[in-house]
């Protein structure tokens, strides 16, 4: 990815690598910190999107809300693969997490839609993925934890639920989080998140 901007913090030898995806108007930082608290030993690699929307980081881009250009995210998808790969080779981590919200959470999703095997664990907080994706037996197994807001006016309740369903019909091994409000990451999201997370390390 040419002239990506990311943060990086190298973990303890054989620790898992976190990589975080900030959503509209975020940066790298966003979820950089929250990583290493989750998990301290763990490598840390965040990108910061390379699209402006209006002066805010994206990751792609969208003609409208929720109409997303979908041969921009084809080539961003393409780029962050790369990019991801080459993060990996440099941690030597053997397990890949990714954490992203909202813009990032989908930019995480299109990845392992096109790259199963990319991430080994998931967390989509807030995601939006406005189409149905062609069936990918490769995420068989993978653990994936969805956050949402049953009020949220930007990524409506019908369509997480389709997501989760997808998701499911491959195989992935989903939980689906629910908080009473809309868009915001609320305190039982980071509460889901940290279980999650523990889970995963004592695998």
């Amino acid at each position: 990815m040419t002239d990506l901007h990311f943060a990086e913090t190298i973990g303890q030898p054989g620790a898992p690598l976190v990589v975080t995806f900030h959503g509209t108007g975020g940066n790298e930082m966003q979820f950089h910190g929250l990583a290493r608290d989750l998990m301290p030993a763990a490598h840390v690699v965040s990108p910061r999107g390379q699209v402006s929307e209006g002066g805010m980081n994206r990751f792609f881009r969208r003609k409208a809300e929720g109409v997303y250009d979908m041969d921009d995210l084809a080539r961003r998808v393409e780029d962050m693969a790369a990019f991801l790969t080459s993060a990996k080779e440099r941690s030597g981590a053997d397990r890949v997490i990714a954490l992203g919200y909202s813009n990032g959470a989908n930019i995480a999703a299109a990845v392992a839609f096109r790259y199963p095997g990319i991430f080994d664990e998931m967390v989509l907080m807030h995601p939006l993925i406005p189409w149905t994706p062609n069936p990918q037996p490769g995420l068989k197994g993978r653990r994936i934890l969805i956050t949402a807001g049953r009020a949220d006016p930007i990524c409506p309740a019908p369509q997480t639920d389709a997501l989760a369903d997808w998701l499911t019909a491959q195989g992935a091994d989903v939980t689906l989080e629910w908080h009473a409000g809309g868009h915001e990451i609320r305190p039982e999201e980071l509460t889901a998140l940290s279980r999650f997370v523990t889970s995963t390390q004592n695998q």
